[in-house]
């Protein structure tokens, strides 16, 4: 890069490629969220749903960093691990006595990261 001192360093190559790396991951991750195919030819259509598959990537990134931060198989998982791991649950809905149950079925692998990963976004503290 002319003009930039220590540009012709190998440091600031290794670090500005470092850097771009990093958008390249997660323009990758966004694709894999559903931006890779967008449905129509209409530019509203597109609009909603390039805005639910950034929403997606969003709440996924938060998802990590919240809860599961000290799970390494998720922490760094790539979305199709996630969901075959984390989002597509083998568990059973139940109601009752006014109360609904999710029975998480006990020899599932990542039973432990989802209850640990539900326990620590409910007790979230509320945003007002």
């Amino acid at each position: 890069m002319w003009g930039i001192a220590g540009s012709g360093h190998s440091q600031f190559l290794d670090a500005l490629h470092r850097s771009h790396a990093g958008v390249e991951d997660r323009v990758r991750t966004n694709k894999a969220m559903g931006l890779a195919n967008l449905p129509s030819a209409s530019w509203e259509v597109n609009c909603g749903w390039m805005l639910a598959a950034n929403l997606a990537a969003d709440l996924d990134a938060w998802l990590r960093l919240l809860a599961l931060h000290d799970f390494d198989d998720l922490v760094d998982a790539e979305p199709d691990t996630m969901r075959f791991r984390l989002y597509h649950l083998p568990a059973r809905l139940a109601d009752h006595a006014r109360c609904r149950w999710l029975r998480v079925e006990a020899t599932w692998p990542w039973a432990k990261a989802f209850a640990s990963c539900w326990r620590r976004l409910t007790t979230l503290p509320a945003v007002t």
